[in-house]
């Protein structure tokens, strides 16, 4: 991802020729044809408000969803983020050392992307510690036991103050909002369950 002046600019790999769409409950949709490589481009205008988008793949007339959902939060002056349900929240701006802390009410998933990748990372949170090695590309993900929150999770010796759960509903859609250092994103999985994702500031 990168910002540009009145917006932001997606860049990928799809199959060669196909049509990427990021499309919104509302509101017109983003695409860009693939090339003979398969890359692709598309520029979004930066929205009003908080914007979730959902990915899909067009190929002729076969078009297939993708599982993630793509998170703008503030315009764009706010995280960037692909939401997954039952998975890690991956960031595309610049982020802390913990990038997100995804709960569902029986686990926490917190998240990140360190440099240098391969470096191992310590992790304290609610009298639990760990230690998580990223991979490759530098990310890491780990699993810790629920908590009602807020409480502190330190990364690699930095401090963050999980803010909760909160107690939004999704029943008139995704909910952003400030809490604590970050942001609050309440919304719906698949099967209608509630998510939380919670992504620290990047200062």
């Amino acid at each position: 991802m990168q910002r540009i002046p009145g917006g932001l600019v997606f860049s990928g790999l799809a199959e060669p020729g196909a049509r990427v769409v990021l499309r919104s409950d509302s509101g017109p949709a983003h695409a860009a044809a693939a090339d003979d490589q398969g890359r692709f481009e598309i520029r979004v205008t930066a929205p009003a408000g908080d914007l979730l988008l959902r990915p899909e793949t067009q190929v002729g007339q076969d078009a297939a969803p993708a599982p993630e959902w793509l998170l703008i939060v503030a315009g764009g002056r706010g995280p960037v983020a692909i939401l997954r349900a039952g998975g890690a929240t991956r960031r595309l701006d610049r982020a802390p050392p913990l990038g997100a802390v995804d709960s569902d009410g029986r686990m926490r998933l917190v998240s990140g992307r360190s440099a240098p990748a391969g470096a191992p990372i310590d992790l304290q949170a609610g009298g639990e510690s760990g230690r998580v090695t990223p991979d490759a590309s530098g990310r890491w993900s780990l699993v810790l036991t629920p908590s009602v929150g807020p409480d502190e999770i330190r990364v690699g010796g930095r401090a963050f103050i999980w803010p909760g759960e909160g107690a939004g509903r999704v029943d008139s859609g995704t909910q952003v909002e400030r809490a604590g250092a970050g942001w609050r994103v309440v919304w719906s999985g698949p099967a209608g369950g509630r998510q939380t994702t919670w992504l620290p500031d990047a200062g």
